[in-house]
């Protein structure tokens, strides 16, 4: 049972906006307010954002504070997140270049959850993981520039694989705000 003594209290290292993660000109994610030209170029923009906030989500904390879990029975946890995404970007690759797919990173059901421990060889390991999954992601999707195309078994459109992906980070990035602020208050977009 948490106590009101368990709960830290909450804070923001901006000081520019206070309900931010980070003061604009520390933000990696900052574009000077220089939106992209055209739908891809737009794509790919918010995916790199949404990718930089998880990471964001997760900078300064030790193992231990990486696999704090949310809630019981949630087995979700930071880590878990970054193993999950790393999954899920392989799975995407797969959709992608179903010819030759991937195994499964971390087994079968929830692993990726399940198998986030408080070890620092496996949190090094799930953010190579997932450096390395996105990349090939990419690498798998940089000749698919006409976006009403198809690709894979399933003739999936490229255009959906994108925006699913955005989705998929936006939502998680949602979760790694609330394990944030459970881990050690810290909050902010």
């Amino acid at each position: 049972m948490t106590t009101v003594n368990d709960v830290p209290e909450r804070w923001s290292q901006a000081s520019v906006y206070p309900d931010m993660w980070a003061d604009p000109d520390k933000d990696p994610r900052s574009s000077d307010g220089a939106l992209p030209e055209g739908e891809l170029a737009t794509l790919r923009d918010f995916l790199t954002s949404y990718r930089l906030t998880l990471l964001m989500k997760c900078e300064g904390l030790d193992p231990e504070q990486l696999t704090h879990r949310s809630v019981p029975p949630s087995t979700m946890s930071l880590l878990g997140l970054v193993r999950h995404l790393a999954e899920v970007e392989r799975d995407w690759r797969n959709w992608v270049q179903p010819a030759d797919p991937a195994p499964k990173l971390y087994g079968a059901g929830d692993g990726d959850f399940e198998g986030a421990l408080a070890e620092q060889g496996l949190v090094d390991g799930a953010f190579a993981d997932l450096a390395r999954e996105q990349a090939a992601t990419d690498a798998a999707l940089a000749g698919c520039t006409d976006l009403g195309a198809r690709v894979g078994h399933d003739g999936l459109p490229v255009r959906g694989l994108w925006v699913h992906r955005i989705e998929e980070y936006a939502r998680h990035c949602g979760h790694a705000d609330l394990l944030r602020e459970r881990v050690d208050g810290r909050v902010g977009q």
